[in-house]
């Protein structure tokens, strides 16, 4: 039997010999717990981003747009091999586990495709030793957190440069540090070679740290708040670093830029999220399967193919992000749960009736998923279910008449809920089985 290994090697040398005209660079930027409602171009009034805008403006907005999950870890497995949250390999936040050699990812298809690739930020799919390091997952090269956790301070003690340690001493900003590495990237690419730019910053995730206030230095608001915005200005000003470099090197005609949230906005502590309206009028926050949990902003700037200022309602979530970028590469594409959203960027509108699965798990904190606690969501169209937990009554809402979720009509809707019951039930896979003998509660 042919493995998925097997098609990527057809699908390089398929895709380096057709034609001329080589394949677009694709810049993906995506910041951490960055909320659907914290940009100027989703609605935000107080905190300044205008680069990020920027690509809004010369691009196309998602309105409709999900993380692959409501939390880092298994949200970017989804975005990295293109399987929703009932099949991905890692489904939540915990460290021992990892993606292995067999698994497909977006870089792995990009590179057969002829791309140099570098991630760059925090990583969350194996930690150093385990197969899962992104330079063992398609990476010319990497910098940042390999661990989720490690990722939580913003002045660690060291990052990683492939496979060593790069020492930071426990002084130097490392969203800053890292910033840079992904600019140096970007600044030794040509136009004789396409590449993959991964852009995965860590503002404004976990610890609210930064070197400055900024703008907002004299804003009366709480300091928690306070520092919350100048980290998202500061990953702005990354965004707007790139799409300089990109003008310098005369690159940005030839160039998709994404950008992106790897879930929905954070509270938690002092800092909540209704103060800058961070998950728009969206219910719950990270970490929930509603739509503050797990809605995203999305643009994507693509000149010559995408029109400037055209804002797109299509369902699309980071399954739809490897099926995307292997029609853009003109690659072979794995089996995956997500769908090429390339028509709908060139102005073809695709079918809103389409399904999109979510789920949230519960780790107990050394080798187990808690299975028992699991949470499921589905969208089927307009419609939208939730469950908190296998022996939890569904709720169903209409986000078209109900985007806030407010109004359960599972009741209401007996056919309709037990379809979608049943899409959800079926979208579940169990978890394989992961290094270390770990093991599953039911």
């Amino acid at each position: 039997m042919m493995t998925r290994r097997d098609l990527l090697s057809m699908a390089a040398s398929g895709a380096l010999a057709r034609g001329a005209a080589r394949q677009p660079n694709i810049v993906f930027i995506m910041l951490d717990d960055l909320g659907y409602g914290d940009l100027g171009c989703y609605g935000q009034r107080r905190i300044r981003t205008p680069n990020i805008d920027r690509i809004a403006a010369e691009g196309m907005r998602f309105t409709d747009a999900y993380a692959g999950g409501s939390v880092c870890a298994p949200s970017r497995s989804v975005l990295m091999t293109g399987l929703h949250m009932g099949h991905t390999p890692v489904r939540a936040n915990a460290g021992t586990v990892s993606i292995e050699q067999n698994d497909v990812t977006l870089a792995e298809v990009l590179k057969s495709a002829g791309y140099a690739t570098g991630g760059f930020g925090k990583w969350g799919l194996g930690d150093h030793g385990t197969p899962g390091v992104p330079y063992r997952q398609g990476f010319d090269e990497f910098f940042g957190y390999l661990h989720q956790v490690h990722a939580h301070s913003y002045y660690p003690h060291f990052l990683w440069d492939n496979d060593r340690k790069f020492p930071m001493g426990g002084t130097k900003y490392s969203a800053d540090v890292i910033a840079e590495r992904s600019f140096d990237f970007l600044k030794r690419q040509s136009a004789a070679k396409p590449f993959f730019l991964y852009a995965t910053y860590t503002v404004p995730h976990a610890r609210f740290e930064v070197p400055d206030l900024g703008p907002y230095v004299n804003e009366p608001w709480p300091e928690t708040d306070r520092k919350y915005a100048a980290m998202i200005s500061r990953g702005d000003s990354y965004t707007g670093r790139l799409l300089a470099l990109l003008e310098e090197k005369k690159l940005a005609q030839d160039t998709i830029v994404i950008f992106t949230s790897d879930n929905g906005g954070v509270g938690g502590g002092e800092r909540k999220v209704e103060f800058f309206g961070s998950t728009g009028n969206s219910r719950g926050e990270k970490g929930q399967l509603y739509e503050g949990g797990i809605r995203v902003p999305l643009m994507v700037r693509w000149p010559g193919q995408v029109k400037a200022g055209s804002v797109s309602d299509l369902p699309c979530y980071f399954a739809d992000m490897l099926p995307t970028f292997a029609e853009i590469a003109r690659a072979k594409t794995p089996d995956v749960d997500g769908i090429s959203i390339v028509p709908e960027l060139r102005g073809k509108r695709l079918s809103r009736e389409r399904t999109l699965y979510w789920e949230r798990h519960a780790w107990n904190g050394r080798d187990a998923l808690r299975l028992d606690r699991m949470g499921q969501a589905i969208r089927f169209g307009d419609w939208k279910m939730v469950r908190q937990a296998p022996d939890k009554e569904p709720e169903l809402y209409d986000l078209r008449s109900d985007p806030g979720e407010k109004s359960n009509v599972a009741n209401a809707q007996p056919d309709r809920a037990a379809k979608l019951s049943a899409m959800m039930q079926a979208a579940h896979r169990p978890p394989r089985a992961h290094v270390g003998n770990m093991k599953f509660i039911e």
